[in-house]
């Protein structure tokens, strides 16, 4: 199947299962969820169901300052496990907001410039998290800007994507917080998170306007082997916006330019504003004996696609 430009249209199901258990009944805070995909022209939610065990007596939801749905759920029950399992169908679309013209080389040209409009709002996205005292980022980031025919954002982001798919290597790490970007370049290894918030503070020593990502990844199969890494839990990738042409997608881990097989759920300015999952229980320290994560994301077939709309249309 494919969209009205003639890109191939995906229709993926998600499945994200977090389990905490406890060596005996505790009780629980409030917990918020990033489960739900955001909605845009690219990414369509068909379905979502959310499951919770024990079922929590109250659950709203909001939108954050970066217009991601936040679920927010409180309990009154013990128990010595708390299930969440969150369940999402949508459609995704290749989009192509990195075909630019090339009449809009300018616009996009090194030193890198915005629009007087938007600059005042794309501040908090340009301002480093992480020091650089000694400016060995900043040296690191401007090496992109040699050796390329065209210096413009897209090319030297797609290098920087590329560098650090090929020169760190991907090691899991199911939770702590993301690695300082030095430190990562210093072990020459780290987990997407690590590698996003490396390219990201990269690019914003360059002037640009960039967000982390947290959401999930397809992994096709080719011969057997997945082509991807970071499949199996949650997935976490930049956006950048570019000076001509928008927010788009770049994802280290992979050397992946682009939304193909991404799946945003939380945009933010800090890693920390983007856990899919916190909350708190009332308990001894002891009692806490470990959280489990599966993440499932299977793509359906076009017939399959087209039997889930009949039925949806009876």
């Amino acid at each position: 199947m494919a969209t009205e430009s003639g890109l191939p249209l995906t229709v993926l199901s998600v499945r994200h299962l977090t389990r905490y258990r406890y060596a005996q009944k505790v009780s629980f805070g409030e917990h918020r969820m990033m489960f739900r995909p955001r909605e845009s022209f690219d990414q369509h939610v068909l379905e979502s169901v959310l499951t919770i065990t024990p079922r929590p007596v109250h659950i709203r939801y909001v939108h954050d300052v970066f217009g991601n749905t936040i679920g927010i759920a409180r309990f009154e029950s013990r128990a010595r496990e708390l299930v969440f399992e969150s369940i999402n169908r949508l459609e995704l679309h290749p989009e192509n907001s990195l075909d630019i013209p090339r009449s809009d080389f300018a616009a996009n040209a090194w030193p890198f410039t915005y629009d007087p409009v938007d600059v005042a709002d794309l501040a908090p996205s340009r301002a480093p998290i992480y020091p650089d005292l000694h400016g060995a980022l900043a040296a690191w980031a401007r090496r992109f800007l040699d050796g390329l025919t065209m210096r413009d954002a897209p090319h030297v982001l797609a290098a920087m994507t590329l560098a650090i798919h090929d020169e760190l290597v991907y090691e899991g790490r199911v939770s702590g917080p993301p690695q300082a970007p030095l430190e990562t370049l210093a072990v020459g290894r780290g987990t997407c998170r690590d590698f996003a918030v490396l390219m990201m503070e990269a690019a914003r020593t360059l002037g640009l306007a960039v967000r982390f990502v947290s959401g999930y990844l397809y992994v096709p199969q080719r011969d057997g082997r997945a082509i991807h890494k970071g499949g199996g839990n949650t997935h976490a990738w930049v956006r950048v916006f570019l000076p001509g042409g928008g927010w788009a997608e770049f994802d280290p881990t992979n050397g992946l330019v682009g939304n193909r097989d991404l799946i945003r759920v939380a945009v933010a300015r800090d890693p920390a504003q983007a856990v899919p999952l916190s909350g708190t229980f009332d308990g001894e320290i002891g009692d806490y004996l470990g959280m489990d994560v599966e993440v499932d994301v299977v793509a359906e077939e076009p017939g399959e696609t087209e039997r889930n709309r009949v039925v949806r249309m009876r």
